[in-house]
């Protein structure tokens, strides 16, 4: 079960500080996960990162490095977000035990599953946070929060490889089998971009507007991590849609 790690990937958003990075590539490999992809950090490759890291510089030696979120989820079934604060609009959001246990059972299912930390200073955007599934939150001590980056993915990690132990409630259950995979990051984030054109063109939303609507959406959707068939249903029914307005007003389908 422990090789299933390989199929674990720990993403950084926007590090500022480069000890930061070989802190993180120490506690992955301490528990096994060795996939680091690194959103545009501020300042790397740099030797704070290999002092930090001490004999996990394989780890960093092998990070990929990309310039956006789209890029760093391209090709995972499950997405994770580190929170420390609930949001206006409310996400499912788990402790790391119940995060692991659920990551666990897409991992089993054949899934790629990414963690993503945000920046040291104030984490995640909103707009990252939709990008996932649901939240992770660590409760730490109300009279001192502030956990570091390192410690943050060494705790994550470390649920991680005790789910695939069979430590954890949910580890003993046989997944029942799905008749097709999820849903990769990519083609859901397509088809939220046709659904919110569709939209425009029933007049259910305004062009550039900034309303909610299109937000819980989202969430519905990477709330019930919808399978490859499911998108290409639904992708499929937003074409149909387009085709029956060009046919009543004519003009030609965007997606």
């Amino acid at each position: 079960m422990l090789q299933l790690l390989d199929h674990v990937r720990v993403i950084l958003i926007n590090t500022t500080h480069p000890g930061n990075i070989g802190a993180t590539a120490r506690a992955m490999k301490n528990m096994g996960v060795s996939e680091l992809v690194l959103v545009a950090p501020k300042r790397y490759p740099a030797d704070e990162a290999d002092w930090r890291a001490a004999g996990a510089k394989d780890v960093l030696e092998n990070a990929v490095i990309v310039n956006s979120v789209e890029e760093a989820i391209e090709g995972c079934g499950l997405v994770l977000g580190t929170s420390a604060r609930e949001r206006k609009i409310p996400w499912p959001l788990f402790d790391p035990r119940e995060s692991a246990e659920r990551a666990q059972q897409s991992l089993q299912a054949g899934n790629k599953v990414a963690i993503m930390f945000g920046r040291e200073d104030r984490g995640l955007t909103n707009e990252e946070l939709q990008k996932c599934h649901f939240h992770v939150h660590i409760p730490t001590n109300e009279a001192y929060s502030s956990l570091n980056l390192g410690a943050a993915v060494q705790v994550l990690c470390y649920e991680m490889r005790m789910a695939l132990l069979g430590e954890h409630p949910l580890s003993g259950k046989t997944l029942d089998r799905w008749d097709h995979p999820l849903a990769n990051a990519a083609d859901v984030e397509r088809m939220m971009v046709h659904l919110e054109q569709v939209l425009i063109d029933v007049d259910f939303l305004e062009s550039g507007s900034t309303n909610q609507v299109m937000t819980r959406l989202r969430r519905l959707f990477t709330r019930q991590q919808l399978d490859a068939m499911e998108v290409n249903i639904l992708r499929g029914i937003l074409r149909s849609t387009q085709k029956a307005l060009v046919s009543r007003d004519g003009g030609s389908i965007a997606e």
